[in-house]
């Protein structure tokens, strides 16, 4: 009778209560719960109007009112959709923007490539560090790695392949070297391994378990259901507590499982907190465009691998077909009139910025390489040198912590097993 009546009160609750109309494709509720239309996108924002006015005024404008006008704009900015408009991340729109502008201006003459090539890593850069120190997430960097790879490729095909000089042989290597690129990115995009609260599944689980005794009819000798799932949650908790408490108590010195106020958990040996992402990661290496730890370690090594191998390509055909008679070194220094054609110059310079990103990956790619053939990582790097307890070897391209050095072939064995099953090793071998 009980659950008869609960069901006959929720029915008359769900009559009761307003249905929302159905969005349209260019309506959108916005951050205050309001209903909201993508053509009053620069209405009603007096942050907007106020900002304006003391810009036209020569007054400054304050910090806070930036921030305002910031937010205001996120929100609004949208595209039509089903069931109501999609926020748009305003991150992503500035490289759909400003790097064919960039490119084309630099293109025109010499002085102007030397400058606009110059500030385009400057700016990025500074852009990273402003991010990283305000622990935001950003999907800028992923929209200009994304975008310069179809740019690169749009012009390739648009200004170097109708030359007549590049193959279909050599276009179609390209362009299977520019999918593989893709896939290992989206490989690793994907879990680095983050660590989850086991409370947090043991609640779910005691849950469900009261969920199934009431369904069965089952008494609980008098207590409701909820206190029941309190009385779950807690003794779940609990056990949780001891056993992380004989964890600590019974692992060795060498390695010591650390607890993480944030995300409430013990984390093993060699997992860190990612401050951006919010969430411990299993031997967390570093954050760039996501995070990089256990799961897809092996898949960024392939993306930066598969990079490299597919720009130094295309940057040959490229200098082969607009600098003809030369070899490829020099050409990239010496290709005298390649600005008198526009298509020869806005191809010469995607060259060079191809090059410039070629060459930061490489570094990056080096620095891994050493990583892990020491079985260290950049995390790792940072806080021995932070605390000075790392060996600086090969000119400070290295620091050895000494902690998991197992050896060069061990070292990379253990890296090519990264995500497998978990075996019963001692923790300080796990890599």
């Amino acid at each position: 009778m009980t659950q008869k009546g609960s069901l006959k009160s929720a029915k008359k609750n769900k009559a009761e209560e307003p249905e929302l109309e159905p969005l349209c494709c260019c309506e959108y509720i916005d951050r205050n719960g309001e209903k909201n239309h993508v053509a009053a996108f620069l209405c009603d924002c007096q942050d907007l109007d106020e900002g304006c006015e003391r810009w036209i005024t020569c007054k400054s404008v304050q910090p806070e009112t930036c921030e305002r006008i910031m937010e205001t704009i996120s929100d609004r900015l949208r595209i039509p959709w089903l069931r109501g408009a999609k926020k748009v991340n305003i991150s992503i729109i500035p490289p759909l923007i400003l790097l064919p502008v960039f490119l084309r201006v630099a293109s025109w003459h010499f002085l102007l490539g030397v400058v606009v090539l110059t500030s385009l890593p400057v700016l990025a850069l500074w852009y990273y560090y402003l991010t990283h120190r305000r622990k935001e997430q950003t999907l800028f960097f992923l929209s200009l790695g994304l975008f310069s790879l179809g740019y690169m490729y749009y012009v390739f095909l648009q200004e170097v392949v109708p030359k007549g000089h590049v193959g279909p042989t050599q276009l179609a290597l390209l362009t299977c070297g520019l999918f593989l690129i893709l896939l290992a990115l989206y490989r690793a995009k994907k879990n680095p391994g983050y660590l989850r609260n086991p409370a947090s599944e043991d609640t779910s689980l005691g849950s469900s378990q009261v969920e199934c005794l009431s369904r069965k009819g089952q008494k609980t000798k008098g207590l409701p259901s909820a206190d029941m799932s309190g009385i779950l949650n807690n003794r779940s908790l609990r056990d949780d507590q001891k056993g992380s408490s004989r964890l600590l108590a019974g692992s060795p010195t060498k390695v010591k499982e650390d607890w993480c106020a944030q995300c409430q958990l013990v984390r093993p040996a060699r997992a860190w907190h990612c401050r951006i992402c919010g969430i411990c990661v299993r031997r967390m290496d570093h954050h760039c465009v996501c995070c990089v730890g256990e799961s897809n370690h092996q898949a960024f090594i392939l993306a930066l691998l598969i990079f490299l191998l597919t720009s130094v390509y295309g940057i040959t055909l490229t200098l082969d077909t607009i600098c003809r008679d030369r070899s490829v070194f020099i050409a990239l220094f010496y290709c005298p009139g390649v600005y008198a054609d526009y298509s020869s110059a806005l191809s010469f310079t995607c060259v060079w910025y191809s090059a410039i990103i070629t060459a930061g990956m490489a570094y990056i790619f080096l620095i891994q390489l050493l990583n892990i053939s020491y079985n260290v990582t950049e995390r790792e790097v940072q806080q021995a040198l932070r605390r000075k307890t790392g060996r600086r070897l090969l000119c400070g391209l290295i620091v050895d912590t000494g902690q998991y050095n197992r050896g060069f072939l061990r070292n990379w064995h253990q890296f090519s097993t990264l995500g497998a099953a978990p075996s019963q090793h001692p923790a300080e071998d796990i890599v």
